[in-house]
């Protein structure tokens, strides 16, 4: 018994909803291009980004992945689809939900990128000001 009581106390448990480098993705909340600035910030921070849906936002997040990787800021690492039990409160039945999880690094160049939108923007600003 005093075996499994410490082979219990070196397991730990991780919690993929407190993943820090996860984005919820909802076709309705926030436009399209706020995503895909988030995901790039993520990626500034954490080296990768994992965009998640569920639903009828699943095409949401196909076209940012789409729109990262086609712009040169991303490579896709992983893509796990699956279905989640999701309890319907309106009918008091559980629904299931596709979902899917799309893993995405940066490219060799997204720093360089990075720094060239962020010229762009302070010449824009400049230009403005002037």
């Amino acid at each position: 018994m005093e075996e499994v009581t410490e082979s219990l106390q070196n397991i730990t448990i991780s919690n993929d909803s407190q993943k820090k480098n996860r984005i919820q993705v909802s076709n309705t909340k926030k436009p399209l291009f706020f995503y895909v600035n988030l995901a790039k910030r993520y990626m500034q921070q954490h080296n990768d980004v994992e965009l998640s849906a569920l639903g009828m936002a699943i095409a949401t997040v196909v076209t940012i992945a789409e729109i990262l990787k086609n712009s040169g800021f991303a490579v896709e690492k992983k893509i796990m689809t699956s279905t989640v039990d999701i309890k319907d409160e309106s009918r008091g039945r559980v629904i299931q939900k596709a979902k899917i999880e799309i893993l995405l690094g940066k490219t060799e160049k997204f720093d360089e990128l990075m720094a060239a939108a962020e010229e762009e923007r302070e010449l824009a600003n400049g230009e403005e000001q002037s």
